[in-house]
């Protein structure tokens, strides 16, 4: 029957309908199975059996001395000293704390002896009582009359969680002494035996009862001990979903920001603050791209076993993607920090196998002690840091220093006036020209954009374009440089070009290229004439993408030229799959091309490769005549820089041009 019960809860049966369905019948006289009744059975009786058999010591103390000089010493003897013996005995093993030590098998042997041990005790004393019977006149009868029906009354009600143990031994007790008393002579015998017949007839159906309330009991507390267990699995797997990193096994964001709190607020005035410490993993796209979520999952997993054994680690956690924070000794100096930042450095260099693929990444790392007044305050330092260590190489550490905070302090203000000025008011553009070696012609300007946080400090692109970024001002950037040069520095009404300079953002925005053809339109220029330029990074994130976008500003009529070339990611042999119209070598080849044979090697391989393709090549960044000298020997017709001309305002580029057309014309 329990096993069909328990049958039940597991198919999801309502409590109230099992206890319909296994409320036991008044015919079933057996104890429940399993092991959690075991238990309940034996630290019940365990408190009721010592009792009970120090009452039936006691009564066999009382028959003994009342028939102490009626009947034979050894008679007498006998029951105080046998069955007396085996009461004490059974009372003191079945004492609580006995009970408490004993394994559960053993228990379950106890608990089915001890219904035939009752049975036979029951049958034995009354055996000697009804010896004893016979040496008695009525007085001594009625008092064994008493005796009987006290102590084995005494014993049904004891015996309430254990039915059948309470019928045996009224069976076995009442059996020999209603025979004998019944034919005894004895005046009352009837009486007795009708007493002691259906009072011990009721008092057993009482003891079923209290063993039916007691398995109802048993069963809503096993009920209630699951309903326990479960709610407590349920909070556990909660509190794991809430502070723990599923896929790391390390703290989640919400548990390690909670972490850095508890750091923050629990550090008392004077007291070293611990260290927050940033990773971001190097090349984990790449790993994503190449080969699969899996094996970036695998990254994400060895990385956090790597934290988890580095010492001097409190605690780590996952923040999103592939970016981790711990948490480090406060006790750490600022050398001794650099060297455990290191040494992690180090470790997430170390390859990792997935499946047949060896998986090789690095990590960057800031780290700031958190002596800031919130968790953001530490987080945007240790963020500081991290980015610093990200621009100087892979696998880089940066500790976050007095002067990195004076230039975030700077950097803050700054991107508050960035976001809070207009844009129309800060600006100014000035125009550098590209000039042609051969003819000594200008063939066009590129416009470059300057931004004053104060009206007197022009800042550079590379100084702000990161804040139009932050602040989600790079669309608008584009359309007012775009909109003013077109305004100012109208190139192409004498055969010139202009080109504009497109943040990634804008290569990767949707509608930038019919936004830029309606300000052309509205300006009169030819798509042409104008010059768009993009950058290596702008290509990096998403290739095809970009692919697409720079077809979209083909078919509009622009022209597209790649910025920064040999600087960055891009293999020669990627180059052909670009709809470009022009490739501009990067300043710092140029600045080598006089002293490093490589620097010229690769020059000449750039333009041979334009050449094949058929698109035009400009070098930036000439500013001597060694440069311009050795770019020419090696074929690059087109070229700019401070040597051939300046940045200038948009009257005197104009008057640039006027000036270059009368001495060609010359």
């Amino acid at each position: 029957m329990f096993t069909r019960m328990r049958s039940s809860i597991a198919r999801g049966r309502p409590f109230s309908r099992l206890l319909r369905g296994a409320r036991p019948s008044t015919s079933s006289w057996q104890q429940r199975e399993g092991d959690n009744f075991t238990l309940a059975y034996a630290r019940s009786l365990s408190h009721r059996l010592p009792l009970l058999y120090i009452v039936v010591f006691f009564d066999l103390l009382l028959v003994a001395f009342r028939f102490r000089a009626i009947a034979p010493v050894w008679l007498i003897s006998l029951g105080p000293v046998a069955l007396g013996g085996f009461a004490l005995w059974r009372a003191a093993y079945w004492r609580p704390t006995a009970v408490d030590r004993r394994p559960l098998d053993l228990l379950r042997r106890d608990l089915a002896a001890m219904s035939w041990l009752g049975a036979a005790a029951g049958f034995l004393l009354a055996l000697w009582c009804m010896a004893l019977y016979l040496y008695g006149d009525w007085a001594a009868q009625s008092f064994i009359h008493y005796i009987i029906a006290v102590t084995l009354f005494s014993g049904i009600l004891g015996l309430g969680h254990s039915p059948l143990t309470a019928l045996r031994i009224a069976i076995a007790t009442t059996i020999p002494t209603t025979g004998q008393i019944v034919f005894s002579g004895h005046p009352n015998a009837v009486m007795v035996m009708l007493v002691q017949v259906v009072v011990t007839s009721l008092l057993l159906l009482i003891t079923n009862g209290h063993h039916r309330d007691f398995v109802r009991l048993e069963l809503s507390r096993q009920q209630l001990a699951r309903r326990e267990r479960e709610a407590a699995r349920l909070a556990h797997e909660n509190m794991m979903h809430a502070t723990v990193d599923p896929l790391t096994g390390g703290l989640n964001r919400r548990a390690i920001l909670e972490r850095l709190e508890e750091e923050i607020t629990r550090s008392g005035a004077g007291e070293l603050r611990a260290w927050l410490a940033l990773i971001d993993l190097d090349g984990f796209k790449h790993v994503n791209d190449t080969y699969g979520h899996a094996a970036g999952d695998a990254v994400l997993q060895a990385v956090a076993n790597r934290l988890g054994s580095l010492e001097r680690v409190r605690c780590f956690g996952r923040l999103g993607g592939d970016e981790f924070a711990a948490v480090l000794d406060p006790a750490l100096d600022h050398v001794a920090v650099r060297t455990i930042a290191t040494d992690l450095s180090e470790l997430l260099r170390a390859p990792v196998r997935h499946g047949s693929a060896v998986l090789r990444l690095s990590g960057s790392v800031g780290v700031h002690r958190m002596d800031g007044r919130s968790v953001s305050d530490c987080l945007e330092r240790a963020d500081a840091a991290l980015y610093k260590a990200k621009e100087l190489s892979d696998g880089a550490v940066v500790v976050f220093s007095p002067d990195d905070e004076a230039e975030l302090q700077d950097r803050a203000a700054i991107t508050r006036l960035f976001n809070d000025s207009n844009l129309g008011d800060r600006l100014k553009l000035v125009y550098q020209p590209v000039v042609d070696a051969e003819g000594g012609g200008i063939i066009g300007f590129e416009a470059f954009v300057r931004w004053s946080p104060d009206g007197e400090r022009w800042l550079a692109p590379g100084q702000f374009m990161s804040l139009a970024e932050a602040t989600g001002r790079t669309g608008e950037l584009t359309r007012m440089v775009m909109g003013r040069a077109l305004r100012e520095c109208p190139a192409w009404e004498h055969g010139r070009w202009l080109a504009i300079n497109l943040s990634p953002r804008d290569v990767m925005r949707t509608g930038t290229a019919d936004a830029l053809a309606r300000l052309v339109e509205e300006h009169g220029a030819p798509p042409h004439a104008i010059i768009l330029e993009v950058t290596e990074r702008a290509l990096m994130d998403d290739p095809r993408r970009a692919e697409a976008q720079l077809l979209a500003f083909r078919a509009r009529g622009f022209r597209i030229a790649l910025d920064d070339f040999g600087a960055g990611w891009s293999s020669l042999s990627q180059v052909h799959s670009l709809p470009l119209d022009m490739i501009k070598i990067d300043q710092e080849l140029s600045r080598a091309l006089a002293s490093d044979p490589g620097a010229r090697s690769l020059v000449g391989t750039i333009v041979s490769l334009a050449w094949q393709l058929g698109i035009d090549c400009t070098i930036e960044g000439v500013e001597d005549e060694a440069q311009a000298t050795t770019a020419r020997a090696l074929g690059v017709r087109l070229m700019q820089g401070y040597h051939l001309g300046r940045p200038m305002d948009a009257t005197d580029a104009l008057a640039l041009i006027a000036d270059n057309i009368v001495s060609l014309r010359a």
